[in-house]
């Protein structure tokens, strides 16, 4: 890359990433050369005849050798945008995906005083809820410990710290307004089709859950339905899960077999149905 002008770094970048199968390669080579020319993206394309720094290049040629080996572009850069935060980001946390954003949305529609993120991953459900809602606390709960060291940094970069309670396992004794849940739900049989960025990087044991996809929610959604009455939750609590294409009845029915009601489904902007919502109490 060295003496290369902007326009013909991108272009070899984009011709390399496009021959490796790469879905959006002027993206990923726009994003990974502003890295490495410490450039805003918007500043680097509006002027591609400019020339390449020694150093930048031979950085950016390490980044795009990163990506050619499928790995995301969040791991390479170390940090993902997620509604107005931005989060830091490794092989130990699932990359946040926009859908997620949902879950998020719901909290900010039923405005509640407590909040519990099961499987928070990175933390991006309950620091952009903490962020977002001032006067909420958020609890954030997660089975691996690695996850939470990744999640309780993010809190304190983003001077969330004393907002966000960090909990080890799945559901605390204690009560909550609103349980918001992400967690695994790819079906076995659906792995092979995955892009490479996800089956080759992102951790396993967060993604998988069972043949069908559901064995995480089959035991999730009972344990929750118990632990309402006897960790004193609000008749008018709730509890949102994010599921995968298809998985949205299912899961529903398992939410009216643990004694929620007033199921709710909520489409993401691909039109899938995303967002299954039980209330306590709610009628059938």
């Amino acid at each position: 890359m060295t003496g290369a002008t902007v326009r013909d770094a991108l272009d070899a970048a984009v011709d390399a990433l496009t021959a490796a199968g790469v879905e959006e390669p002027r993206l990923d080579a726009e994003l990974l050369l502003g890295d490495a020319m410490g450039r805003e993206r918007a500043a680097l394309i509006a002027d591609g005849g400019e020339e390449v720094p020694a150093s930048a290049g031979r950085l950016f040629g390490e980044l795009v050798r990163r990506r050619l080996r499928r790995e995301p572009v969040a791991y390479i850069l170390g940090r993902k945008g997620f509604r107005s935060i931005e989060l830091k980001v490794d092989a130990r946390v699932l990359i946040p995906r926009p859908e997620t954003e949902l879950l998020v949305e719901l909290a900010l529609e039923l405005e509640p005083g407590e909040v519990l993120d099961v499987g928070t991953g990175s933390g991006a459900i309950a620091l952009a809820v903490a962020d977002e809602l001032a006067e909420c606390q958020v609890t954030a709960a997660d089975t691996s410990q690695r996850a939470l060291e990744v999640a309780s940094a993010n809190a304190s970069r983003l001077g969330l710290a004393d907002r966000v309670h960090f909990v080890e396992g799945t559901l605390p004794e204690a009560s909550f307004d609103l349980v918001l849940a992400n967690l695994p739900y790819v079906a076995e049989r659906d792995w092979s089709s995955l892009q490479p960025e996800v089956t080759q990087w992102e951790p396993r044991e967060a993604l998988l859950a069972g043949p069908d996809g559901l064995d995480a929610y089959r035991s999730f959604i009972p344990e929750c339905g118990r632990a309402f009455p006897s960790h004193g939750g609000k008749s008018s609590a709730a509890v949102a899960v994010e599921v995968g294409e298809g998985q949205a009845e299912a899961v529903g029915e398992m939410m009216r077999e643990a004694g929620f009601g007033a199921i709710e489904v909520r489409r993401d902007l691909a039109g899938i149905e995303r967002v299954v919502l039980g209330r306590v109490g709610g009628a059938a």
